[in-house]
């Protein structure tokens, strides 16, 4: 198990090929001049030490010893010490709709965005639950299993999106079926499963499914994202509204939340239905709810000492940079009886 502690100095790699280009250009600008003082076999005689191997070998050296510190800033840590700890929590799974609905900016920034930040925001306001992540359009799929790794939970979050999946529709009743089999745990009484999606063009008899799920103890909350006026459905490049989703007759779709049967659902499954549009709202609602459930206790795995790496990097990147001042830029006696680059 490895941490990157400061992810952001990742950005300083951009200058290594800014460096390249630079270093190519010098070069090109380098045999031109040349050309016009005189040509090749006197330049032969006049610098008889000059090497274009020697000049590659020093960009690929300093690039590297760029390389070598900007990691060494990031600083990666490597956990050294694995220890079971016992925690008290709910399994709670999370099963986000990302049908092509979800892309109407009836509710900012956009449906599928909007169920991404309530998710966000609802783990980050958990202490010691294991959570679970379904995506789900005309079929369903396994995000993320039961973890207590928030941060991978909201890292495959943040990827899901409404490509995830080629048939399109919203099977909530496939969602519950597969969320049934992320509770492994036959011991645990409290199983919530959150449900946020728009309500629109379900597919299968959801009741009777969510019948079943409550019989096996599953309480369902469903979360709906979206308004009753509605919007169309934009189709994006590169960021770009191009055109809005139509119909077979050439029409516009105007999408809307359907609370309906998300509402059956949630009764069905002894939870209730959560209005979307209040982020603050709904976390606090999901908190108190989540607060007034009896915890299980179980056990997790998790690393608790990391140790820095950075200094083999430092000490990399250093050596790099004596390598390329102290031999490099000067003809040593070894560099002439290696003969590397065939000057001689």
């Amino acid at each position: 198990m490895y941490l990157l502690e400061e992810k952001i100095y990742f950005w300083l790699l951009l200058s290594i090929p800014f460096l390249l280009v630079l270093f190519i250009a010098m070069l090109i600008w380098k045999k031109s001049a040349q050309k016009k003082f005189a040509d090749q076999e006197l330049l032969k005689r006049l610098s008889p030490n000059r090497s274009t191997f020697k000049s590659i070998l020093k960009i690929i050296v300093v690039s590297l010893a760029l390389a070598s510190l900007v990691v060494a800033l990031v600083n990666p840590k490597i956990g050294t010490k694995l220890e079971t700890v016992k925690r008290e929590g709910v399994d709670i799974v999370f099963a986000i709709d990302v049908s092509k609905s979800m892309l109407a900016e009836d509710i900012a920034p956009s449906r599928l965005e909007k169920a991404k930040q309530l998710v966000t925001q609802i783990i980050n306001n958990l202490a010691s639950d294991r959570i679970g992540i379904i995506g789900y359009a005309g079929s369903a799929f396994p995000q993320l299993p039961i973890t207590t790794d928030y941060g991978s939970g909201k890292m495959f979050l943040q990827s899901m999106n409404t490509d995830m999946i080629s048939s399109q529709g919203t099977a909530i009743n496939e969602a519950i079926e597969l969320a049934k089999t992320y509770y492994d745990d036959e011991e645990q009484t409290n199983r919530v499963l959150f449900i946020i999606s728009d309500g629109e063009d379900h597919q299968g008899n959801t009741g009777s499914i969510a019948e079943e799920a409550a019989a096996q103890g599953i309480k369902i909350y469903t979360i709906g994202v979206g308004s009753a006026k509605g919007g169309p459905i934009p189709i994006k490049q590169n960021g770009i509204v191009q055109q809005y989703k139509k119909n077979s007759q050439g029409e516009t779709v105007i999408t809307k939340l359907n609370p309906t049967i998300l509402q059956e659902i949630a009764e069905e499954a002894n939870g209730t239905y959560i209005d979307g549009r209040s982020t603050d709202k709904v976390v606090t609602q999901v908190t108190e709810i989540l607060q007034n459930m009896d915890k299980k206790e179980f056990e997790a795995k998790q690393f608790a000492d990391f140790k820095d790496q950075f200094q083999w990097f430092l000490g990399m990147g250093l050596g790099l940079l004596f390598l390329d001042i102290f031999f490099l830029e000067r003809r040593t006696s070894w560099l002439k009886k290696l003969n590397l680059f065939n000057e001689e």
